[in-house]
């Protein structure tokens, strides 16, 4: 089995049990994670995240690969509804 059949084939859960690992420098039991298992599991993330979740978020690796960057016209336009503006004299 190839790395990209395997991670298409990784549950949900497996890819968010590694995805703490790799955030927390530990495994689910406590146990540290050597450099090259934190490399692996990063890895297997990455991969997870792109080719699985097919991201369209700034600064994530995309499904071809690459690391996608927004203008920030772009950034704007998605952050636009969600951003409260408010006078000073309205406080």
């Amino acid at each position: 089995m190839n790395i990209d059949a395997m991670v298409c084939a990784m549950p949900f859960e497996v890819y968010e049990r590694l995805l703490q690992a790799v955030e927390t420098g530990k495994w689910p039991d406590g146990t540290h994670l050597t450099p090259a298992q934190r490399d692996s599991s990063l890895q297997a993330v990455m991969m997870y995240q792109a080719k699985v979740l097919k991201p369209d978020q700034h600064m994530q690796v995309g499904a071809n690969g690459q690391i996608i960057h927004k203008s920030k016209r772009d950034l704007k336009q998605q952050f636009q509804p969600s951003i409260a503006r408010f006078k000073t004299d309205d406080i």
